[in-house]
This record gives structure tokens, sequence and C-alpha cells, in this order.
């Protein structure tokens, strides 16, 4: 009998390797991490992890968390890890996914290379990555690892039915996500709607139309991740302005870093907020305002699958 994957999790996502395992009925495994006083990082796996299938949860939400995927999926590969998956709830730095300018780093590349070295175990390396920016960063990833592209549609289709009620537009923040949103409100039998934007700078945008009648609708935003929250208080002021009669938000990554969460709240614009708990920032924001589902549930369907 093949033992279940032995499920490990880098120290920011302690809690959804814990969901996975209680879902899945997986085993889990003990990372022992310390801090040295110049700030080096001290690892020690604390099972055997020869020729078991196992899996690391980690997202790439800074440079520290990146380079803690790195050196703990490699030391399990050479502590004799039959298969190595990696489970990537957030995938950082998929906005620098292209060069724009001459001599932008192109960073998604860079990282997706980085982790396409880690040593490949014996039968293979895998990383599953959750509503990615760009659906096109997989394509970075090279021989050594396997991507797999996860889609948290069932978590977002829910929501999005738990807010809207009966009838509602299921609309985005831009043309850019138009077509994913317009294939989830098919399916949910509802209409779809985005905005036009125009660029006025590096920095700034103006909408300047909206695709579909919102008047007197409950209009669901989705986008895939909210930062600073401007995109989606944007599009939630130009859909109040075409006469929704009132506006809920989701989003697989909910980031919000600093006041962004507060600025959402007080517009006045928003109901409220749904996003998972792909980022664990949302996990410790959540409160009446901002609800977090759990996609623990997703990825152990994944993990499941041949």
């Amino acid at each position: 009998m093949i033992p279940a994957p032995l499920v490990f999790s880098t120290s920011a996502y302690d809690y959804l390797r814990d969901e996975i395992c209680t879902l899945g009925r997986l085993e889990r495994g003990e990372v022992d991490t310390r801090t040295f006083p110049d700030g080096e990082r001290y690892q020690r796996i604390c099972e055997s992890v020869s020729g078991r299938d196992v899996v690391l949860v980690g997202g790439t939400i800074n440079d520290e968390a990146t380079l803690e995927i790195f050196d703990l999926a490699s030391a399990l590969v050479k502590y004799g890890a039959d298969r190595l998956t990696l489970v990537i709830p957030y995938f950082g730095y998929s906005t620098m996914e292209r060069a724009v300018r001459p001599g932008e780093v192109v960073t998604a590349k860079t990282r997706a290379r980085l982790l396409s070295a880690i040593p490949p175990a014996s039968r293979g390396n895998r990383v599953f990555l959750l509503d990615l920016h760009t659906e096109g960063i997989t394509h970075y990833f090279e021989e050594a690892i396997t991507p797999r592209h996860v889609s948290g549609r069932k978590v977002i289709g829910q929501a999005a039915r738990e807010l809207g009620g009966k009838d509602f537009v299921l609309a985005c923040t831009d043309a850019g996500r138009a077509k994913w949103v317009e294939s989830l409100a098919n399916d949910l039998g509802m209409h779809a709607a985005f905005v036009f934007k125009r660029r006025l700078d590096d920095t700034r945008t103006e909408v300047t139309a909206v695709s579909a009648q919102v008047r007197g609708k409950n209009v669901v935003i989705y986008d895939d991740m909210i930062r600073t929250g401007g995109s989606l208080l944007h599009a939630a002021q130009a859909y109040a302005d075409a006469g929704a009669a009132s506006l809920h938000a989701i989003a697989t990554h909910g980031l919000l870093p600093g006041d962004a969460l507060e600025k959402l709240r007080n517009s006045g614009l928003l109901q409220r907020v749904v996003c998972t708990n792909s980022h664990p920032n949302a996990r410790k924001l959540q409160d009446g305002f901002l609800q977090v589902l759990s996609v623990a549930d997703i990825l152990v369907d994944e993990l499941r699958a041949p």
C-alpha cells in the first residue's frame, strides 16, 4: 500500500497545510524553523521523506518566502522525496510577466526559473498555481518541473451566487478579465459586464464606459487580485454611476497591504468584499466586511487527480 502524501508548508502557510491535511486525511509534515541573530534562517525537516510522495505548500508572497520554498524543496529532494509537488496558492511577481520598457526585469520569469532549478525528485517535480494573473506564466517553468494552473472557479462561483442572489450581473474591473468573467457568468446563467479604461499616465487610468446595462441590478465585481484596491474602486464607481443597485467584490487573492482594506471599506461603494485564503494577509484581516473563503478543498481535489 502506497502511503498518503506527506504535506509540509512554509511558515506563513501552516494554516492551509493543516486544512488540506484535515480535508484530505493526509499526513502532516513538520519543519523546525528558526532565525539566527543575523537574520539567517535555520530549517530542519522533522520526518523521514525517503521514498515518499511529498507536498510543499507555500506562496511566493515576498523574496524571503520564495527562498524559503526553494531551500526547503531542495532539501526534501536531497533527503529522498519520491515525488515533489509545490502548491503555490499565490504566485507573486505575476504583474511583472513581461517587459514594457527597455531594461525591465521580468520577475515572473526569473522566479519560475528559480523554482525550476529545484533538483528533480525520482518521479519528478510539479507545481500547482492558483488563478494566475496571466496564464502564460506557466510557460516560464522549465523542464525539471511541470506546472498546472488550478482554477478557483468553484469557490468564486459559489461566492458570487451568495452575494448576488437570484439575479445579478457578474462584472470585472477591466476588459482584460472579460473572457474569464463572461465564461463564469454563462455557467451561472447571469449577464456579464466590464469597464473600458483609458490610461492617463504610468499610474493613473480613467473609466470611459460600462459594457452592459447594470441599472437597478445587483453587481458582483470579480478581480483575480486586490492589491491597493484602486482599480476595484474605479470600476465600482463606474458601475454605481451607471445605476447599480448594490455592489459587492470578489477576488481570488486578497493582498490588501497597508490601509487598502480601510480604503475599500470607507469608500461606501461596496457592501462586502470576499476573497480566498490564498494569501495569509487576507486571513489576518477578515472581519464583517471582508469574508475569507478556503481553497483547501480545491487543492485537495488537485492533489488527488492523476
